[in-house]
């Protein structure tokens, strides 16, 4: 399957596949690209869907805007009108959409906004939900107290139940995810988006039940039981308040779903989006 990518406007979009669109948006851990979070998935749904990959602003090879935007809120805006911007470039009037940790919270927003634009929806390990700051995401967002390489493999590390499946390629990993966050301009975004005192940030991604239960579009969450990043009590708070929802906890299973349990994520995926009407 051959995978394109260019840039529109601010966004820098990985592209493979045919038929009916399915946006997948990435995490928010340093050096995170659409690609890192979603190589997988992307090889595996391309079989079937139109699969759209992008960076978000402030993250790899997408804009970086200076000066940086200050506050969540200010974010969620540009990440908003980048993401309804793009299905316009693109001429996607409607597509499923997937949201992996700060990507759910985003999708999250972008139900609240503009439901019309999108059909199912997945998320996976979201935040959007209140919930506490763990002392793994405190040091994920605070990795630029201490951008070393030994830091970047305890952020890996702390994404996965069993670190076993990428021990023999976990110094290249880390290596390339270092080299992707030392860029000045990723870098400064990064810094702008994660401040600390942290647990504002979370606070400022929480979608309100009032809003919450007037989304009517068919959510799937995805959530690793063992998830110590973005806590299992994010989507039970999310399956009590949105109308149309199911949940599937996995076992064994921190916060990387789509890469340690990559065959029960696709087939959960494939399972949800299927028979999607026209």
């Amino acid at each position: 399957m051959s995978i394109k990518q260019t840039t529109l406007g601010d966004t820098f979009l990985t592209r493979s596949g045919s038929g009916r669109p399915i946006l997948l948006l990435h995490g928010s851990g340093p050096g995170a690209t659409g690609m890192s979070n979603w190589t997988l998935a992307m090889d595996e749904l391309a079989r079937d869907y139109d699969v759209l990959v992008p960076d978000l602003v402030g993250y790899g090879q997408s804009a970086h805007p200076d000066p940086s935007p200050q506050g969540m809120r200010r974010w969620m805006r540009v990440w908003v009108d980048q993401l309804i911007g793009l299905l316009d470039r693109l001429d996607i009037a409607r597509t499923h959409l997937v949201g992996n940790s700060l990507g759910g919270a985003i999708a999250l927003h972008l139900l609240m906004e503009a439901p019309e634009r999108f059909d199912k929806v997945a998320l996976m390990g979201a935040v959007g939900a209140p919930t506490r700051l763990t002392p793994e995401l405190d040091r994920i967002w605070g990795f630029y107290d201490d951008p070393t390489p030994a830091a970047m493999k305890n952020s890996i590390r702390w994404f996965s139940y069993d670190e076993g499946f990428i021990a023999d390629r976990l110094d290249e990993v880390a290596r390339m995810r270092l080299e992707a966050a030392l860029r000045p301009e990723v870098r400064r975004s990064f810094e702008s988006l994660f401040p600390a005192p942290r647990q504002r940030h979370l606070d400022e991604l929480v979608v309100p039940a009032s809003a919450l239960k007037r989304i009517r579009n068919p959510v799937l969450l995805i959530h690793g039981r063992d998830d110590a990043v973005v806590p299992l009590d994010t989507s039970l708070h999310l399956l009590q308040h949105l109308a149309d929802v199911r949940l599937h906890a996995v076992g064994r299973c921190n916060h990387w779903t789509q890469i340690e349990h990559a065959d029960t994520f696709h087939a959960l995926l494939r399972s949800h989006f299927a028979g999607s009407k026209p």
